[in-house]
């Protein structure tokens, strides 16, 4: 591993110096700020006057047409005007405030917007008064932090470390994806059947990450490739929502000399900052657990108007955790495959363990499920190590989507559980206690690319993690009697409760309420002249006797009422006669309501004649209420059964434990 501790440990020692002022969860509003900008410093250094005398020829022109000629001059995609730099900046400490905020002001434009982005202006003034400003800068100056000394790479590892260690405490949806995991993403993501894919000479190809953080896995991605084939280019593309990853994240592409408009601010899901791209490889750690219920409209409107036109057409997941919602986002961002692009795209993403089974048939999640399996898009699935990543321990797992499988792999799924492949840390970094070595990776993606059965690789057909989720029902079986106790239950019932009460006011009301009264006397009246100790086991006969009765005294009562009636002279029983809604169908026991899951694999109603049929006789599905729902219950399929120990064995140990603790007993009481 690159060793880029140094770095941040000196940074982290310039950190320290803000204590007083500052809390130690705000340092990383000066500091990652001040490490941009003493970057940028570092990279203009040698053609700072240059670019100077050139700006002094073209003072009257225009900044934006002025901009690229100033750039040649600066050898970047960016450039700065202003007398200062840091070094400058140390010569006059009584207006080093206002000095600075010209140095800044003196950069191009999306520099600028950089540095806007960190919100560091407002930092300054706190720093001077403070007698801050002056020592932090020059701290900072005594770092050199240009490309040939820092490599972009380290960088990141530095900005990443630097923002781990200020955001300690963040929630475990805010997290950073440790590199040697973007090595194994990128492996996987890069892993053609066709390995001469990558190596073309020229090749130019896209990578996207809709929750982009610092850039890490644009780097790294960068980083693989070129080791594939020095001749390739990989344009990174990105969308972070939190401002200062997405300065960072912007600095170093601007850095390394590539577009930094490919990186954009905003939220990925309710606004999509590049809604018509598509790309050819698609990676991504989303957060975990975060719930979307704030912008929750904009999505349902888009998955009700635009259906499968849209990003959300399967469904959306609820609105606790938005996982699926970044897995849909990127999907839609894949290449079809065409005659010019016969290769599609392919997807690396990283989620917890609720995508693979949370959400019942039917459910948002289950319909996200449906539609990628059903539609051949999962590839494989990595069990990774826990506590892997620094602010969370929990289980984690690398999808890997393509809408191009090959042949031999059509219709099938691999998964593969590395939860064992890593190493303690010799120390640890926050949540982080492990890490996965070069050659664990190797090992894995080995295991991923061969994709044979074993220990660690189980492959599926897709329709293996697919089931039909029937109804069972079972017929509603009454007996009826009228006797003081079941027309207490009478009197309880809602229906029956409510003849007694007005929504009206004044004496509208009273009148309405006393008439109902009048009523719930008339009937219990007329239904304890049928109090006797006969039991009716038939539902339509003892309904016959109820109405007959009524209409005899002159009520007449509404459907409703004449079922919360029955409701409450009725008691379950399994040797009445079946009730039935109509003359042809049952009525269903709600109480005796099941659902079974039956593999899609296997014949519904052969299950049902084994697993159900031969236990309740009178049972039958709902047909209109089956549904198809799909689970991938991943560490189900890697369980090992241990044998428990022998009652024997145990006693053993304790007689052996007892022995051994009596003799140190006798030592200690001498």
């Amino acid at each position: 591993m690159i060793n880029f501790q140094d770095k941040v440990s000196f940074i982290w020692s310039i950190a320290e110096i803000l204590r007083g002022p500052y809390k130690p969860e705000d340092y990383g509003k000066i500091v990652l700020p001040l490490a941009v900008l003493r970057r940028f410093d570092c990279v203009l250094e040698s053609t700072k006057g240059e670019v100077l005398a050139k700006a002094e020829q073209f003072t009257g022109m225009n900044e934006d047409a002025r901009e690229p000629i100033l750039n040649r001059v600066s050898k970047q995609n960016f450039h700065n005007t202003s007398e200062y730099d840091f070094n400058k900046l140390l010569t006059d400490s009584d207006n080093i405030a206002d000095n600075l905020r010209d140095y800044i002001n003196g950069f191009s434009k999306v520099a600028r917007d950089i540095m806007d982005h960190f919100d560091f202006d407002r930092q300054i003034d706190k720093l001077d008064q403070n007698n801050l400003l002056y020592l932090t800068i020059k701290r900072f100056s005594e770092i050199d932090l240009h490309p040939e000394t820092v490599s972009n790479i380290e960088m990141g590892y530095v900005f990443e470390e630097l923002i781990r260690r200020f955001n300690e405490n963040a929630e475990a949806g805010d997290h950073y994806t440790p590199r040697e995991v973007i090595r194994l993403m990128t492996h996987l993501l890069f892993l053609h059947d066709d390995a001469s894919v990558l190596t073309k000479p020229g090749l130019t190809q896209t990578l996207y990450d809709c929750a982009a953080g610092t850039g890490g896995m644009g780097s790294v991605a960068q980083e693989y490739l070129l080791s594939q084939n020095p001749t390739a280019h990989l344009e990174f593309f990105g969308q972070e929502i939190n401002p200062e990853s997405y300065a960072i994240c912007k600095a170093d592409l601007l850095i390394k000399g590539e577009d930094a408009r490919n990186i954009r601010l905003g939220n990925t899901l309710s606004n999509d900052q590049f809604p018509r791209d598509k790309f050819d490889y698609l990676i991504s750690n989303p957060p975990y657990g975060v719930d979307w219920k704030s912008y929750e409209k904009s999505i349902k409107e888009e998955h009700e108007k635009q259906g499968f036109d849209g990003r959300f057409g399967p469904g959306t997941p609820r609105t606790s955790d938005g996982q699926l919602l970044f897995l849909m986002h990127l999907l839609s961002k894949m290449k079809p495959v065409t005659a010019e692009n016969p290769q599609g795209s392919r997807l690396a993403i990283i989620m917890n363990g609720s995508p693979l089974f949370t959400g019942d048939a039917g459910s948002g999640e289950s319909e996200i499920r449906k539609y990628v399996l059903e539609n051949d898009l999962v590839e494989g699935i990595v069990a990774l190590p826990n506590d892997l990543f620094y602010n969370t321990g929990i289980a984690t797992y690398i999808w890997i989507l393509t809408n191009n499988k090959a042949p031999l792999h059509k219709g099938k799924v691999r998964l593969v559980n590395a939860v064992d492949f890593s190493k303690k840390m010799k120390k640890s970094m926050g949540s982080k206690r492990n890490e996965i070595t070069e050659e664990q990776i190797s090992e894995i993606v080995c295991l991923y690319g061969d994709a044979q059965p074993n220990e660690y690789v189980k492959i599926f057909d897709n329709e293996d993690f697919g089931y039909a989720k029937i109804t069972v029902e079972r017929p509603l079986r009454l007996n009826f009697q009228v006797n003081e106790e079941r027309l207490a239950h009478v009197v309880e019932e809602k229906v029956f409760a409510n003849l007694a009460t007005s929504k009206k006011k004044g004496d509208a009301g009273h009148f309405e309420i006393e008439e109902g009264k009048k009523l719930q006397t008339q009937i219990l009246y007329v239904l304890r002249t049928l109090e006797n100790d006969k039991v009716y086991k038939n539902r339509d006969e003892f309904t016959k006797v109820v109405k007959d009765a009524l209409k005899q005294a002159g009520i007449t009562i509404g459907s409703p009422l004449l079922k919360a009636i029955l409701a409450g002279l009725s008691e379950k029983d399994e040797t009445a006669d079946v009730c039935m809604k109509n003359k042809t169908d049952i009525e269903p026991d709600t109480d005796l309501r099941d659902t079974e899951n039956v593999p899609l694999k296997e014949n519904i109603y052969d299950y049902f004649a084994r697993e159900v049929l031969s236990h309740v006789h009178d049972a039958w599905i709902d047909e209109t209420k089956t549904k198809i729902g799909y689970e991938i219950p991943f560490t189900r399929q890697f369980y090992k059964y241990t044998a428990l120990r022998s009652s024997a064995e145990i006693m053993d140990e304790i007689r052996a434990l007892e022995a051994e603790l009596a003799e140190q007993l006798k030592k200690v009481m001498g």
